[in-house]
């Protein structure tokens, strides 16, 4: 049975969402950010080095960052929400299923950082909210010519792609004036899978 260590209003909602769409099994460990720092705690570090969720742990291994737990459930799972068929949907796949923590969620991080800081902070979020705005504009761009970001059927890569666009829902920016990012994220939420996965995992503050 494959274990999820699960941290409240993080990465991490994405793996559960993951596991319902494909079905597998699991079980969920839960863990919740200090109140004053918003950190993990420090029992993460038992089970991994870097002290961070998501972590799965699946016939003996612990395996950590989004990316390649992914991947990884792609695999389990014989291929199922992995790359199309289509060479040109399987290069948008791959090219998403990075970019969503590649390109898109440092801005959005460090405008989250930058805002908690007094004076200052605010003055450098002015600066960071336009290199938000251009991948939200690409986003939008893209999701105004096809259903999901690979192509015509959702994938893996869509479920990397939520938890920046909820990010930025929240915080980034994103609102009615992309209405094809916006219904994208309306279509994903109304998933049963997404459901579930929501339910299991308890407080996220961004569906």
């Amino acid at each position: 049975m494959i274990i999820v260590h699960h941290l409240e209003n993080s990465r991490s909602q994405r793996i559960l969402w993951m596991l319902e769409e494909l079905g597998l099994p699991y079980e969920i460990k839960r863990y919740e950010r200090n109140k004053q720092t918003m950190l993990a705690p420090p029992e993460l570090k038992k089970v991994h080095p870097l002290g961070k969720s998501p972590v799965i742990e699946d016939d003996g291994q612990v395996i950590a960052e989004t990316g390649a737990i992914v991947e990884y459930l792609v695999d389990k799972a014989d291929g199922k929400l992995g790359a199309p068929a289509n060479r040109t949907d399987a290069l948008r796949y791959r090219f998403w299923l990075h970019y969503a923590e590649g390109s898109m969620m440092p801005p959005l991080l460090l405008k989250l950082v930058l805002a908690r800081i007094p004076i200052m902070g605010k003055v450098a979020v002015k600066k960071i909210q336009p290199m938000i705005d251009v991948h939200l504009d690409y986003v939008e761009s893209e999701l105004s010519q096809r259903p999901w970001f690979a192509g015509a059927e959702m994938t893996a890569a869509d479920i990397t792609m939520s938890f920046p666009l909820e990010a930025a829902r929240s915080r980034g920016g994103l609102n009615e004036s992309r209405p094809a990012t916006i219904a994208w994220l309306a279509k994903v939420h109304a998933r049963p899978a997404y459901q579930a996965g929501l339910k299991k995992g308890g407080p996220y503050a961004y569906a």
